[in-house]
Protein backbone atom coordinates (compact mmCIF):
# COMPACT_ATOMS: atom_id res chain seq x y z
CA UNK A 1 0.00 0.00 0.00
CA UNK A 2 1.38 3.43 -0.96
CA UNK A 3 2.35 5.84 1.78
CA UNK A 4 0.16 8.88 2.38
CA UNK A 5 1.77 12.31 2.70
CA UNK A 6 1.32 12.10 6.47
CA UNK A 7 3.28 8.82 6.55
CA UNK A 8 6.06 9.91 4.21
CA UNK A 9 9.50 9.56 5.76
CA UNK A 10 11.80 12.58 5.39
CA UNK A 11 15.05 11.57 3.66
CA UNK A 12 18.11 13.35 5.09
CA UNK A 13 21.70 13.71 3.88
CA UNK A 14 24.21 14.54 6.62
CA UNK A 15 27.29 16.57 5.63
CA UNK A 16 29.76 16.96 8.48
CA UNK A 17 33.55 16.75 8.47
CA UNK A 18 33.89 14.71 11.66
CA UNK A 19 32.80 11.08 11.40
CA UNK A 20 31.93 10.71 15.08
CA UNK A 21 29.79 13.84 14.96
CA UNK A 22 28.01 12.53 11.85
CA UNK A 23 27.22 9.27 13.60
CA UNK A 24 25.91 11.15 16.64
CA UNK A 25 23.70 13.33 14.46
CA UNK A 26 22.43 10.24 12.66
CA UNK A 27 21.41 8.58 15.92
CA UNK A 28 19.57 11.72 17.03
CA UNK A 29 17.62 12.04 13.78
CA UNK A 30 16.77 8.38 13.39
CA UNK A 31 15.24 8.25 16.85
CA UNK A 32 12.28 9.94 15.16
CA UNK A 33 10.36 7.55 12.91
CA UNK A 34 9.57 10.42 10.55
CA UNK A 35 13.23 10.76 9.57
CA UNK A 36 15.77 8.53 7.85
CA UNK A 37 19.38 9.32 6.99
CA UNK A 38 20.04 8.18 3.42
CA UNK A 39 23.67 9.28 3.20
CA UNK A 40 26.66 10.80 4.99
CA UNK A 41 29.24 13.13 3.44
CA UNK A 42 32.59 14.05 4.95
CA UNK A 43 33.52 16.82 2.49
CA UNK A 44 31.74 19.60 0.66
CA UNK A 45 32.37 17.99 -2.73
CA UNK A 46 31.03 14.67 -1.49
CA UNK A 47 27.90 16.43 -0.21
CA UNK A 48 27.29 17.92 -3.67
CA UNK A 49 27.80 14.54 -5.38
CA UNK A 50 25.65 12.57 -2.94
CA UNK A 51 22.87 15.13 -3.15
CA UNK A 52 22.83 14.76 -6.93
CA UNK A 53 22.76 10.97 -6.62
CA UNK A 54 20.39 10.50 -3.67
CA UNK A 55 17.98 13.43 -4.10
CA UNK A 56 17.26 13.78 -0.36
CA UNK A 57 14.49 15.96 1.02
CA UNK A 58 16.81 17.77 3.43
CA UNK A 59 20.57 18.32 3.55
CA UNK A 60 22.04 19.11 6.97
CA UNK A 61 25.46 20.63 6.28
CA UNK A 62 28.12 22.07 8.56
CA UNK A 63 29.30 25.56 7.69
CA UNK A 64 32.91 24.40 8.04
CA UNK A 65 33.56 21.52 5.63
CA UNK A 66 36.85 20.23 4.21
CA UNK A 67 37.57 21.41 0.67
CA UNK A 68 34.41 23.15 -0.52
CA UNK A 69 32.98 24.88 2.54
CA UNK A 70 29.38 24.68 3.64
CA UNK A 71 28.11 27.88 2.03
CA UNK A 72 29.80 27.13 -1.28
CA UNK A 73 28.47 23.57 -1.23
CA UNK A 74 24.98 24.90 -0.45
CA UNK A 75 25.12 27.15 -3.48
CA UNK A 76 26.16 24.27 -5.75
CA UNK A 77 23.59 21.88 -4.27
CA UNK A 78 20.72 24.29 -4.83
CA UNK A 79 21.79 25.08 -8.38
CA UNK A 80 21.41 21.42 -9.30
CA UNK A 81 18.64 20.50 -6.85
CA UNK A 82 16.44 23.54 -6.16
CA UNK A 83 13.81 21.32 -4.54
CA UNK A 84 16.18 20.26 -1.75
CA UNK A 85 15.86 22.02 1.62
CA UNK A 86 19.22 22.94 3.19
CA UNK A 87 19.70 23.28 6.94
CA UNK A 88 23.00 24.88 7.99
CA UNK A 89 24.64 23.54 11.15
CA UNK A 90 27.34 25.74 12.67
CA UNK A 91 28.91 27.14 15.79
CA UNK A 92 28.92 30.53 14.04
CA UNK A 93 26.18 32.96 15.08
CA UNK A 94 27.74 35.79 13.08
CA UNK A 95 24.89 37.53 11.26
CA UNK A 96 27.02 37.82 8.11
CA UNK A 97 27.09 34.03 7.77
CA UNK A 98 23.41 33.71 8.66
CA UNK A 99 22.36 36.25 6.04
CA UNK A 100 24.65 34.72 3.42
CA UNK A 101 23.18 31.27 4.08
CA UNK A 102 19.62 32.48 3.55
CA UNK A 103 20.62 34.59 0.56
CA UNK A 104 21.98 31.41 -1.06
CA UNK A 105 18.70 29.61 -0.46
CA UNK A 106 19.17 27.72 2.82
CA UNK A 107 15.91 27.22 4.70
CA UNK A 108 17.31 26.86 8.19
CA UNK A 109 20.30 27.70 10.41
CA UNK A 110 20.89 25.86 13.67
CA UNK A 111 23.74 26.28 16.14
CA UNK A 112 25.90 23.31 17.05
CA UNK A 113 25.18 23.77 20.75
CA UNK A 114 21.43 23.30 20.26
CA UNK A 115 19.52 20.56 22.06
CA UNK A 116 19.09 17.23 20.27
CA UNK A 117 15.36 17.79 19.96
CA UNK A 118 15.97 21.14 18.28
CA UNK A 119 17.81 19.44 15.42
CA UNK A 120 14.91 17.08 14.80
CA UNK A 121 12.43 19.94 14.91
CA UNK A 122 14.59 21.99 12.54
CA UNK A 123 14.81 19.19 9.95
CA UNK A 124 11.06 18.56 10.06
CA UNK A 125 10.31 22.29 9.83
CA UNK A 126 12.43 22.90 6.72
CA UNK A 127 11.15 19.68 5.13
CA UNK A 128 7.64 21.05 5.52
CA UNK A 129 8.57 24.31 3.83
CA UNK A 130 9.08 26.42 6.92
CA UNK A 131 12.16 28.43 7.87
CA UNK A 132 14.09 27.60 11.03
CA UNK A 133 16.59 29.73 12.95
CA UNK A 134 18.07 28.91 16.36
CA UNK A 135 16.57 31.17 19.05
CA UNK A 136 19.94 32.73 19.85
CA UNK A 137 20.45 33.74 16.24
CA UNK A 138 16.90 35.06 15.99
CA UNK A 139 17.61 37.56 18.74
CA UNK A 140 20.86 38.68 17.08
CA UNK A 141 19.04 39.29 13.80
CA UNK A 142 16.17 41.12 15.48
CA UNK A 143 18.61 43.36 17.35
CA UNK A 144 20.48 44.06 14.11
CA UNK A 145 17.29 44.86 12.20
CA UNK A 146 16.22 47.26 14.94
CA UNK A 147 19.61 48.95 14.75
CA UNK A 148 19.51 48.98 10.93
CA UNK A 149 22.84 47.13 10.73
CA UNK A 150 21.86 43.65 9.51
CA UNK A 151 22.31 44.32 5.81
CA UNK A 152 25.37 46.53 6.07
CA UNK A 153 27.37 44.16 8.26
CA UNK A 154 26.60 41.17 6.08
CA UNK A 155 29.41 42.09 3.70
CA UNK A 156 32.00 39.75 5.19
CA UNK A 157 35.42 40.41 3.58
CA UNK A 158 36.11 36.66 3.62
CA UNK A 159 33.18 36.03 1.29
CA UNK A 160 34.69 38.40 -1.27
CA UNK A 161 37.80 36.25 -1.61
CA UNK A 162 38.12 33.90 -4.57
CA UNK A 163 37.82 30.17 -3.91
CA UNK A 164 41.57 29.75 -4.47
CA UNK A 165 42.38 32.55 -2.03
CA UNK A 166 40.17 30.86 0.55
CA UNK A 167 41.91 27.53 -0.02
CA UNK A 168 45.34 29.12 0.41
CA UNK A 169 44.21 30.95 3.55
CA UNK A 170 42.88 27.75 5.11
CA UNK A 171 46.04 25.81 4.29
CA UNK A 172 48.18 28.56 5.83
CA UNK A 173 46.04 28.45 8.98
CA UNK A 174 46.52 24.67 9.12
CA UNK A 175 50.29 25.14 9.26
CA UNK A 176 51.34 24.39 5.68
CA UNK A 177 54.33 26.13 4.12
CA UNK A 178 54.20 27.87 0.75
CA UNK A 179 55.91 24.91 -0.85
CA UNK A 180 53.44 22.44 0.68
CA UNK A 181 50.48 24.54 -0.43
CA UNK A 182 51.87 24.71 -3.96
CA UNK A 183 52.11 20.91 -4.02
CA UNK A 184 48.64 20.36 -2.55
CA UNK A 185 46.94 22.78 -4.95
CA UNK A 186 49.23 21.98 -7.90
CA UNK A 187 50.30 25.60 -8.27
CA UNK A 188 53.67 27.33 -8.47
CA UNK A 189 55.04 28.81 -5.25
CA UNK A 190 54.90 32.29 -6.79
CA UNK A 191 51.19 31.87 -7.58
CA UNK A 192 50.55 30.74 -4.00
CA UNK A 193 52.41 33.84 -2.78
CA UNK A 194 50.15 36.07 -4.88
CA UNK A 195 46.98 34.42 -3.53
CA UNK A 196 48.34 34.66 0.01
CA UNK A 197 49.15 38.35 -0.36
CA UNK A 198 45.74 39.22 -1.83
CA UNK A 199 43.83 37.24 0.80
CA UNK A 200 45.75 38.72 3.72
CA UNK A 201 45.46 42.24 2.34
CA UNK A 202 41.69 41.86 1.86
CA UNK A 203 41.30 40.72 5.47
CA UNK A 204 43.74 43.23 6.94
CA UNK A 205 46.12 40.50 8.14
CA UNK A 206 49.90 40.85 8.21
CA UNK A 207 51.39 37.77 9.86
CA UNK A 208 50.76 34.03 9.80
CA UNK A 209 49.77 34.14 13.47
CA UNK A 210 46.99 36.58 12.57
CA UNK A 211 45.79 34.22 9.84
CA UNK A 212 45.53 31.37 12.36
CA UNK A 213 43.71 33.58 14.88
CA UNK A 214 41.28 34.78 12.20
CA UNK A 215 40.64 31.18 11.11
CA UNK A 216 39.91 30.00 14.66
CA UNK A 217 37.61 32.93 15.42
CA UNK A 218 35.66 32.46 12.19
CA UNK A 219 35.51 28.66 12.06
CA UNK A 220 37.59 28.50 8.86
CA UNK A 221 40.02 25.71 9.71
CA UNK A 222 38.93 22.57 7.90
CA UNK A 223 37.65 19.52 9.76
CA UNK A 224 39.83 16.40 9.64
Amino acid sequence: MAQTDAEKVIRVLLAEGYRLVRHGLRRILEEDARLTVVGEAGTGLDAIKQCNDLKPDVVVINLSMPGVRGLEATEEILKENPQVRVLILSMQSNRAYVRKAFDLGAKGYILGNAEAGDLTRAVIAVAEGEAYISPGISQIILDSLKAGTFKETSQDPYERLTRREKEVLQLIAEGNTGKEIARLLQLSESTVAVHRSRAMQALGLHRTAEVVLHAVKNDLIQSK
